[in-house]
């Protein structure tokens, strides 16, 4: 089958190759799936580049491991199960992700990261879904404890995660102010958004109101900076992100850690999500968009052999919502 792999740590368009490689065996409690689409998220760049140089503890310390292979997010067709699965069955169409292997043509899944795809989903918008979707559930209703009638801030609202964040803050009730560019303040709106603050014109930890959650996906500020956009009681959830090439050792798990000895010491709370990809919290997503409360958004597609050119767009950090794989 072929897929996408790299044997040194740079820039995707110079390390990744398209390969020839043998169909992943499954273990009893894993999917066999036919991959029809993936989606690229930062995560799959930093692998690729060692940026930040924690990744190598992961995935190799002077190169990647041999064989590996790229991507996490993914839907597609089950071809075969293991003999401990159960629940899925050959020709369902599946969606979830692996922590690697989604860019080719079949991928071995454990069952406990995959659901069912929602039938008024495409492949490729339910490829979508997992890694940004999770990230934003659990950050908002695990880390946040979200709750309805609260005033809720995305800062970066318009990008893969931001534009989940966005729609599911408003399913738990929340008022909800999203942060992005001029040229997606309409986008944010059409999420859902009670306000939309453009980045370029005014600098939200400076307005005069308060919020009782903000969930950072930027990086682009101050720990002090975000909690004076708080409340005295209110709660910083930390994402992430930091530009392509700043990692250093830690890269955005900095921002994390800064926030975890700061907490103990200040009456607002300080969190990091703490990315779980389960089945479970997949089919709340799925019911979610069955109901038309939830839709991915996708700024364009590729075909499957321009990954290293999707990368680079997502390198770009400009993307609208999330970058599809069409195979």
């Amino acid at each position: 089958m072929k897929a996408w792999s790299w044997d040194r740590y740079g820039p995707p368009d110079d390390v990744l190759a398209l390969k020839d490689v043998d169909e992943p065996g499954i273990a009893r409690d894993e999917v066999l799936v036919r991959v029809r689409a993936a989606s690229v998220n930062p995560y799959d760049w930093r692998h690729v580049a060692a940026d930040p140089k924690l990744v190598r503890l992961v995935v190799g310390l002077r190169r990647p491991k041999p064989g590996l292979v790229l991507g996490a997010d993914l839907a597609g067709v089950v071809e075969r199960v293991g003999d401990d699965v159960t629940g899925l069955r050959v020709g369902d169409e599946v969606f979830g992700e692996v922590r690697l292997g989604s860019f080719a043509e079949l991928a071995a899944v454990p069952q406990d990261r995959l659901a069912v795809k929602p039938a008024r989903l495409g492949f490729e918008q339910a490829a979508s879904v997992s890694m940004a979707g999770i990230t934003a559930l659990q950050g908002l209703r695990d880390v946040g404890k979200i709750a309805a009638g609260q005033r809720v801030l995305v800062n970066g609202a318009s990008g893969g995660i931001g534009t989940f964040a966005v729609q599911l803050a408003k399913a738990f009730g929340a008022e909800v102010t999203g942060v992005c560019s001029t040229r997606n303040l309409e986008l944010v709106r059409s999420l859902g958004a009670d306000d939309a603050v453009d980045y370029t014109r005014e600098d939200f930890t400076e307005r005069e109101g308060r919020y009782d959650l903000l969930i950072d996906i930027v990086g682009n500020r101050s720990l002090g900076r975000l909690r004076r956009a708080l409340t005295s009681r209110g709660t910083l959830v930390i994402v992430g992100g930091i530009d392509p090439g700043r990692g250093g050792l830690l890269g955005p798990a900095a921002q994390g850690y800064r926030g975890a000895l700061t907490s103990p010491f200040v009456s607002q709370r300080i969190g990091t999500v703490h990315w779980k990809p389960n089945s479970t919290d997949l089919g709340f997503l799925a019911d979610l968009i069955e109901k038309d409360r939830l839709t991915p958004v996708i700024d364009r597609t590729y075909p499957f052999d321009q990954i290293p050119e999707a990368l680079r767009y997502i390198e770009q950090r400009h993307a609208r919502g999330k970058v599809a794989i069409t195979f």
